[in-house]
């Protein structure tokens, strides 16, 4: 067993492998079909300056136990941040309701020979207070002297150390340590008497030695880029009209468009615009979309999900075809289908259920150029901000916070208070060239689920959709 697992969880509560199978062996009664115990040790930090002083710093140390018994379709939780023996124990009885529903139906499970490594097992804020507010300073610094009309700067950075054991039914007992660090950049520009916000990010599963300074420019770059070209920009035009995305980020409306709509609950329950979809065309021949919890340090990535099971790149529509959901135990278990590695949960605090990684479409074969090019009259749209969407139908609404128009196959105006709105089936039967340029956003995204949390990445090429509906303040004449 790792030291970090014997120091951090086992050794202050008293526990060794023998107490903790005695616990498990409360837990698996003949009606029960699964059943766990989830340990988390968690460490978070966070700080945030302004005007060159440190505005906001918080730090925090949480550890408890979930324990969970499974029957059927019913699952039944318990926990607690007093970890010891007794507690456990105590706990256990929660399973007393559900001894009676059992179906005694076999587990999926999944072998994982070589444990997987794609980020270090590193503690990102031990003795690292000062280096954190000295990596801000220096970025409103070089941000402040990039333009005289920049008239605020802000910018923070969060860290995580988790430091995850689960024990299951299967007597199987996986730990992980799982780093996180992300910086957030935010700038306003004042011009004229008009002010503009230009925002970036990033990170992932590294040390704070990942904020050199070259990703601190990079950063700048963006931030200052969208915020200065804000500055010129016009209102949107509104109405139906085609759409070409850009790379990266983009990619966050398949992620809540999409992405949600092809996790095994919904589709279970028959909630999802894909449900019954199974082996169908549900989108272009052009495209692919695969989950990919595998990518070396990404924010989405975990050597093994939050129930243990390794993570893995899961093919969920391939040229088109609907291939696979998103899988957690008890859904794979309900569907007759394959754990996928997509078990997720924000804390000891909270069940696990199928959760996106890192959720990306492929390349296809056009050069972006050639997509823009295309278009006669229409939008380009390489950044999203907020947006919203109903599992139910895919009906989603994304507002952009970076655009231009396209007229005559060029970029030309840039344009402000553009909406996208479309329903996500549907969306993928009408884009018409996928690009050659797929990429990663930069590592800032979070997906939220059921009141949980948890960190994602999303990415896709530039593509083009044929027509979809865009809100702005002008009507398109």
């Amino acid at each position: 067993m790792n030291n970090e697992i014997n120091n951090l969880i086992l050794n202050p509560a008293e526990l060794d492998n023998q107490k903790i199978q005695k616990v498990m062996n409360n837990l698996n009664h003949k009606n029960i079909d699964y059943s766990d115990l989830y340990f988390q040790y968690s460490k978070n930090e966070f700080l945030a300056i302004e005007d060159g002083a440190v505005k906001n710093a918080s730090f925090n140390i949480d550890n408890g136990c979930g324990v969970r018994a499974v029957s059927g379709d019913k699952t039944a939780y318990a926990y607690t941040d007093e970890v010891n023996f007794q507690t456990l124990t105590q706990s256990c009885e929660i399973i007393n309701a559900l001894r009676s529903q059992g179906q005694n139906k076999s587990v999926p499970q999944v072998n994982s020979n070589t444990p997987q490594q794609l980020y270090p097992s590193i503690d990102p804020i031990i003795n690292t207070g000062e280096k954190k507010i000295e990596i801000l300073k220096k970025l409103e610094s070089l941000a402040f002297s990039r333009d005289k009309r920049i008239i605020k700067v802000s910018a923070s950075i969060a860290a995580e150390y988790d430091v995850i054991l689960i024990a299951n039914k299967l007597s199987d007992m996986k730990s992980d340590i799982r780093p996180l660090v992300r910086l957030s950049l935010s700038i306003i520009i004042e011009d004229k008497n008009r002010r503009e916000i230009g925002t970036a990010g990033g990170g992932g599963r590294y040390s704070i030695d990942y904020f050199t300074d070259d990703v601190l420019d990079l950063y700048i770059d963006e931030a200052y880029h969208q915020a200065v070209t804000n500055l010129e920009a016009i209102p949107s035009p509104a109405g139906l009209m085609p759409v070409v995305l850009g790379p990266g980020w983009p990619g966050i409306l398949l992620h809540e468009a999409i992405g949600h709509g092809l996790e095994g609950d919904f589709n279970r329950k028959g909630t999802s615009a894909f449900s019954k979809l199974m082996g169908k065309q549900v989108a272009h021949s052009d495209i692919t979309i695969v989950d990919d919890g595998t990518i070396q340090d990404r924010r989405g990535s975990l050597n093994i999900d939050d129930e243990g099971n390794p993570t893995q790149r899961t093919v969920l529509i391939e040229n088109g075809i609907l291939k696979n959901y998103l899988q957690d135990t008890l859904n794979a278990k309900l569907m007759n289908m394959e754990i996928t590695g997509n078990g997720r949960r924000e804390s000891y605090a909270h069940i696990p259920m199928p959760r996106m990684t890192n959720t990306i479409m492929t390349n296809g074969k056009y050069n972006p150029d050639e997509i823009i090019k295309s278009v006669k009259k229409g939008i380009y749209a390489p950044n999203f901000g907020g947006g919203q969407v109903d599992i139910t139908s895919g009906k989603f609404v994304f507002s952009s916070s970076l655009a231009w128009l396209i007229e005559d196959g060029k970029i030309t105006q840039p344009i402000k208070g553009a909406s996208i709105v479309g329903n996500g089936p549907d969306i993928l039967k009408k884009v018409s060239m996928v690009g050659n340029d797929s990429s990663l956003d930069t590592g800032v995204g979070t997906c939220g689920k059921d009141g949980q949390s948890v960190p994602v990445g999303v990415g896709q090429p530039t593509l083009k959709i044929d027509e979809i509906l865009v809100g702005g303040s002008d009507t398109q004449g």
